[in-house]
């Protein structure tokens, strides 16, 4: 077994008898993300590197403290990425980091999610026990997929070791339209080309010197992007200025973002089809409706809240107005009783002990 593995283990099983918490450390690009982490680091910075890469096969694996760009280059050469394009926040990020984080990039509504890409895992439990989910193939699962439980679970159920991902091929053809229109009609004609064979992957609204601006980013074969162009119309935006543009929404590097101030960030996930909601405070709406974020005072959490369970959805304080001051808890919505169970459930079993810090994504047992 590789010695930084089996460290790890030895940790993870001292820390279970001693009745430490221990706080799984990658990166650190997304601290902010989730309650507080607490406990003694454990680093995934020795678990590096791409175990195995089949380009033909569409599948890679790597190990957890791999650095996010790296396998980005790795893909790159050979044509191909991670559709998802899951955000980084800094250069310091991890793909097990990236996996226990959950989240996903411009593309996520019309691609998938982190999740829908995992087909694979190895994770190190809360007994110090190596536990393998999953394979290198889609069809591979019967039962409980656990693989991608592991999405978005914040290290709560334990260290994730090594990930095998599916990757695509980097699209042939890429264009960007802008619109001017208000975010009404900007959610009415996403609607609307939603029901129609185009060729779309990446959606964002926003005021722009007063002005409602809407671009629309599509992917795909050269004579599909061209003919959903002259179909759409719009003012098509050249394409180093652009992918600046859909970066800087990936990692949040936008001014939108930039503007925050000491305002609470908020990000409303709701269907894509609701429409304007009722808030007092102008969105950036991305995911062809279904992503909406807002800057808003503390004094707003209330009103933010009640707004997306209106729509049928769910709000999550991304990063409150004062990161590294007064704690904040309730970062997410509670969850329905008969889903904490499971949650909970789960947790325990993988976990028993509560060597990792379950308050990562509410108030532990």
């Amino acid at each position: 077994m590789d010695p930084a593995l089996c460290q790890i283990i030895e940790r993870i099983r001292a820390a279970a008898a001693d009745a430490t918490m221990l706080r799984i450390r990658g990166g650190d690009t997304k601290d902010f993300y989730g309650e507080p982490p607490q406990g003694a680091p454990l680093a995934t910075s020795e678990l590096t590197g791409i175990t195995s890469y089949e380009p033909s096969e569409l599948v890679v694996t790597a190990r957890a403290g791999t650095p996010l760009a790296e396998l980005e280059t790795a893909l790159a050469d050979k044509g191909q990425c991670l559709a998802f394009e899951p955000p980084r926040f800094g250069a310091g990020g991890t793909v097990g980091g990236m996996v226990a984080a959950g989240l996903s990039g411009p593309s996520r509504a019309s691609v998938g999610s982190v999740r829908d890409y995992v087909l694979g895992a190895t994770l190190v439990n809360g007994r110090g026990e190596v536990l393998t989910f999953g394979g290198q193939v889609m069809k591979n699962v019967a039962g409980y997929d656990v693989s991608r439980v592991l999405a978005g679970s914040l290290g709560v159920l334990g260290l994730i070791a090594e990930v095998s991902l599916k990757v695509l091929p980097v699209a042939p053809a890429e264009a960007t339209l802008e619109f001017a229109c208000s975010q009404a009609d900007a959610l009415r004609l996403l609607n609307e080309w939603g029901g129609r064979p185009l060729p779309l992957n990446a959606s964002v609204w926003r005021e722009r010197d007063g002005e409602g601006v809407l671009s629309l980013r599509l992917r795909g074969a050269v004579a599909a992007v061209e003919a959903a162009c002259t179909h759409l119309g719009g003012e098509r935006q050249s394409g180093d200025r652009t992918a600046a543009g859909w970066q800087s929404l990936r990692d949040q590097q936008h001014p939108w973002f930039a503007a925050r101030g000491a305002r609470d960030l908020w990000r409303l996930s709701v269907p894509q089809t609701s429409p304007v909601l009722e808030v007092d405070s102008t969105p950036l709406i991305e995911w062809h409706g279904a992503q909406r974020w807002y800057l808003a005072p503390p004094d707003r959490r209330p009103q933010l809240r009640a707004a997306a369970r209106a729509a049928g959805g769910h709000a999550t304080l991304f990063m409150p107005s004062d990161i590294h001051g007064q704690r904040v808890l309730g970062r997410f919505d509670s969850l329905s009783p008969a889903v904490e169970r499971i949650h909970r459930a789960l947790m325990r079993e993988f976990d028993p002990q509560s060597v990792f810090h379950r308050g990562r994504l509410y108030p532990a047992d």
